[in-house]
């Protein structure tokens, strides 16, 4: 690949001289068609708006139109971030053509003009377009890596959908049916304001190829006839083309010849019909058209310089120096890529055989960390769940007027139970880390409402140690900021939690100040500072890895997994940002880090510091219990008794899709991990003729789960197993009777 990429930047610097030498003669000038047409120039963006349409259609010659108006718009504006945005349009246009040449060479344009501005966008897309390359190179394990890279540089809904689905193909490829299906299924609900109708259009027909693959061939005859369904409603003719290509080959597996041979006629019609071939033509003639015009322009950007040059020298000794001198540099490229072939013929097979090697590495590497991550899941959703009963049947019973002796033994389980669910999270989350499932978000937050309420939730630690719990915030930080409040939560959970349980009748203090702002980009420290007691310089140097202490006495007395310091690193290290610290044995630790985020100070704060928790009224309320654990389904339906809320259970997704058709319910509560029909698919199924029951995800979240999944799905809420009661209660009440409020104003 990169012997490749050698020879084709030496190849675009001899047309680039040789473009040079060919103005001197005059010769380009001729060549040069000087054609004034008076074109409307608009904003790029509407112009980028229009070739999306055009392209979704398959009307390519339509769309290089466009994009070559957006260029000259974006060079006439000399807006450097939209010029790069053309050249990447331009890139996956021509790739759409199968023009890899072409798409390289646009692409390279994009990539020199980047090097010069920050614009994580611009980064983002070239890294998109990098891995379909590969993709099509057949590097699967690279394309997923970049795909995942550019996830990280822009949050635009748009352009994470085009994500999902280009890792849906792959995954196809490396038949990974199961993570192809829950991207193409996000994607068929998916709320694009772009490109809807055709992203789902796409995820029906992977739907259909991954269902004929698995011999599903009912399902892929749906999956097909919905794709086909939109992009006949949309004039999207690729898709056509693909969803009765696609319909044949099902129809003629299911041995319903009638309507293979009907599809077949369809795409024959398509194939012969006067219009495409001269679509065909046209699309040809503008991509070239554009390519020429594109060379053209070059042209003239050396002839002016070469103007320029001869106003303050003779013009003919300036081009016999720069002939010659051309001359001499062509021979030495030449003579450089004679030697270049030489070295690729001696060094290929080593290449080769060592290529063969690291890949057998890194599939070896890539199949152990998949196994660990696989089992860790399985573990910690297997834990979950028992212990979702043990927490139930807990609470159940405190609230049943136990005896004393009785009610300090339930206590002494809730607190095993509370310890032992925690030490799951722990697992759970320094996994997901460690698997590149985590992502920081980029929402909108007030951070003294985030620190105040890690202290409120920790300041019956506190009381239990005797010790006093300080906030220091300064107040000139914005009160809008942008950045990822639940991970900054978790970060400041652990670190609080750490010093609170190292300190007894002392004192913790959290600080942050803000150490600059520039516009919107503001930096800030944060410091947990404790008086309790401490850490050695020598175990100071492992506090910060998993399962570290500092020695096995403090484990024995304090307790704890230890693994709180390192889900701080590794949070922190998602935000490049370092923990750092200072202790001494006796006298206390000091943790401080520094973080970069972006202010909104232009809103203003409505939001109160207090956490107000509703009192609902749940009497003659009906809900939907879908669980398919039995003793599950025992501790769900007592909780909901407690407050006079009666309910059915359905044992699998399958059934609760037919109670939610013969029933009325103000809430469904949905397990996600079942057996046949799973959670997420009964959601998609029940939002198909219901979009008003809160639909609340109630699952013992695992490794490969994601709440965008969920929510893509039409879940409501997420309350994860084993849960507190009262969030249970909260949840619950928040939506079905925020959600009738919100009904009631509407109307």
């Amino acid at each position: 690949m990169k012997f490749d990429l050698i020879n084709r930047n030496n190849y675009n610097v001899l047309v680039f001289f040789a473009l040079l030498l060919f103005s001197f003669g005059g010769v380009a000038q001729e060549a040069i068609t000087q054609k004034q047409d008076t074109v409307e120039l608009l904003d790029p963006k509407i112009h980028f708006e229009r070739a999306r349409e055009y392209s979704n259609r398959n009307e390519t010659d339509l769309a290089l139109e466009e994009l070559e108006k957006a260029s000259k718009s974006a060079e006439e504006r000399e807006d450097v971030k939209a010029l790069i945005d053309s050249y990447q349009a331009h890139a996956l246009l021509y790739l759409k053509l199968y023009k890899e040449e072409t798409t390289y060479f646009f692409w390279d344009r994009a990539k020199a003009l980047l090097k010069d501005i920050e614009y994580p966008s611009g980064d983002a897309m070239q890294k998109y377009i990098e891995a379909i390359l590969l993709f099509h190179d057949g590097k699967n394990f690279q394309a997923i890596f970049l795909l995942n890279e550019a996830k990280q540089l822009n949050n635009d809904r748009n352009f994470f959908n085009n994500i999902l689905l280009a890792e849906a193909q792959i995954y196809m490829k490396l038949e990974k049916y199961e993570s192809a299906a829950k991207n193409f299924n996000s994607l068929i609900v998916n709320t694009d304001i772009y490109e809807s109708d055709f992203l789902a259009a796409r995820a029906f027909l992977g739907l259909a190829e991954l269902n004929f693959k698995t011999n599903k061939w009912e399902e892929a005859a749906k999956n097909g006839e919905e794709a086909l369904k939109i992009a006949k409603r949309n004039a999207f003719s690729q898709e056509i083309w693909e969803a009765n290509e696609m319909l044949s080959r099902i129809y003629e597996s299911l041995g319903k010849y009638n309507l293979s041979l009907a599809n077949n006629k369809n795409l024959l019609y398509i194939r012969d019909s006067l219009f495409n071939i001269a679509k065909m033509k046209t699309e040809s003639k503008t991509a070239e058209k554009i390519q020429f015009d594109f060379m053209s322009d070059e042209i003239r950007r050396q002839e002016q310089k070469i103007e320029e040059l001869n106003e303050s020298k003779n013009q003919s000794d300036i081009a016999a120096i720069l002939t010659s001198a051309l001359l001499i540099i062509i021979t030495l490229l030449a003579v450089s890529l004679f030697r270049n072939n030489q070295i690729k013929l001696k060094t290929n097979d080593l290449l080769q055989t060592k290529n063969t090697e690291l890949k057998a590495a890194r599939d070896a590497a890539v199949t152990a960390m998949e196994a660990k991550t696989n089992f860790l899941s399985t573990v910690s959703h297997e834990l979950r769940t028992p212990l979702y009963a043990v927490t139930g049947l807990t609470h159940l019973l405190l609230e049943e007027n136990p005896s004393e002796n009785q009610k300090e033994h339930l206590k002494a389980l809730k607190f095993s139970g509370d310890y032992l669910l925690n030490f799951i999270n722990d697992i759970l989350q320094i996994n997901k880390i460690d698997a590149d499932k985590l992502e920081p978000l980029h929402v909108e937050f007030n951070l003294k409402k985030v620190l105040q309420e890690t202290i409120d939730s920790l300041h019956q630690s506190a009381q239990n140690n005797k010790t006093k719990l300080i906030l220091e915030y300064d107040e000139n930080i914005p009160s809008h900021l942008l950045s990822d409040p639940i991970k900054l939560s978790q970060i400041f959970i652990n670190l609080v939690g750490n010093a609170l349980k190292f300190t007894k009748n002392g004192e913790v203090k959290v600080m942050a100040k803000m150490l600059s702002k520039d516009e919107e980009n503001v930096r800030l420290y944060f410091e947990v500072q404790d008086n309790g007691i401490g850490i050695s310089k020598d175990q100071q140097e492992n506090i910060f890895e998993g399962f570290e202490q500092g020695s096995i006495q403090i484990n024995r007395e304090y307790g704890g997994s230890g693994l709180g310091l390192t889900i701080v690193k590794s949070l922190l290290g998602l935000f490049d940002s370092k923990i750092q610290l200072e202790s001494e044995l006796g006298k206390g630790s000091r943790f401080f880090f520094e973080l970069d985020v972006k202010s909104k100070d232009a809103l203003v704060d409505e939001v109160s510091f207090e956490l107000t928790e509703e009192d609902f009224d749940f009497k003659g309320l009906h809900i939907l219990i879908v669980e398919d654990n039995k003793i599950n389904q025992v501790i769900t339906k007592k909780m909901l008794t407690k407050k006079e809320i009666t309910s059915d259970i359905a044992n699998h997704g399958g059934e609760a899709i037919d109670l939610a058709k013969e029933n009325t319910y103000d809430a469904i509560l949905m397990d996600i991990h079942m057996p046949g029909i799973g959670g997420e698919e009964a959601t998609i199924e029940i939002r198909k003729f219901d979009q008003k029951t809160p639909i609340v995800a109630l699952t013992a979240i695992s490794l490969d789960d994601s709440l965008e999944s969920f929510y893509a799905a039409g879940c409501n809420d997420v309350i994860t197993k084993p849960f507190k009661p009262e969030v249970f209660y909260q949840k619950i009440g928040e939506n079905i009777f925020n959600n009738k409020n919100l009904k009631n104003s509407v109307v």
